[in-house]
């Protein structure tokens, strides 16, 4: 399979025919080979427009939902990026490009030493991943400038607003069921209140870590 063109064609097919604009975010997406991201098994599928399951509850989101996060969170050449639920490092790949540093962070083992594997072999030294509870995020490099939630979430823990920067922006998809999709949304914190916009509907694979605990009701 040719990757190069697949990659080319999910760019172009996916990418820029949905607003996304920022010559930087395309670079980034033109320039990480998904495919490496993925199992081998899934290869052949790595640029279809879809969320990609990585193994242990983790997957590749959307590129298209991907990529309108990313410029949505609108990363700067000296900022400093928390990717959170970071699997084995696509969107950490992604951010490299556009930031200082990345963390990222996961509890699934397995694919933070995979990873980290593959950020080596890609000799992205600017980016690493870390074992850890998702929604403790990651307290020693913050603050960040930038963190990335990649998945679904019901609610977000204030440790992770905790840990942005005042200007700092973060993003990713609340809420959606089976019967009718989220919302990607900008939660952007100033002089220590955090806004939140909502930037369009999204439909991805929930995290489990980040679900409502039920209030008691009598």
């Amino acid at each position: 399979m040719d990757y190069a063109l697949a990659r080319l064609n999910m760019v172009e097919s996916q990418i820029r025919t949905n607003k996304v604009t920022d010559p930087g975010v395309v670079g980034a997406f033109e320039g990480v080979p998904r495919e490496n991201f993925v199992p081998k098994s899934k290869r052949g599928i790595a640029y279809a427009d879809e969320a990609l399951d990585i193994g242990s509850g983790r997957y590749l989101l959307e590129p298209m939902v991907l990529a309108r996060l990313i410029q949505a969170a609108s990363p700067l050449p000296g900022d400093v990026a928390l990717d959170v639920a970071c699997g084995t490092g696509y969107a950490t790949a992604l951010l490299s490009r556009l930031v200082s540093t990345v963390v990222g962070v996961d509890d699934a083992a397995d694919l933070v030493e995979r990873g980290n594997g593959i950020l080596s072999e890609l000799e992205i030294d600017n980016a690493a991943l870390v074992v850890g509870p998702l929604g403790v995020g990651y307290a020693k490099q913050a603050p960040y400038n930038v963190i990335l939630v990649n998945g679904a979430v019901e609610t977000l823990p204030e440790a992770l607003f905790d840990q942005l920067a005042d200007g700092g922006r973060l993003v990713t998809v609340e809420g959606g069921t089976v019967v009718g999709p989220g919302v990607a949304v900008l939660h952007q914190k100033l002089g220590g209140h955090v806004g939140k916009r909502i930037l369009f509907d999204a439909g991805t694979p929930m995290l489990q870590g980040f679900k409502r605990v039920p209030s008691f009701v009598f």
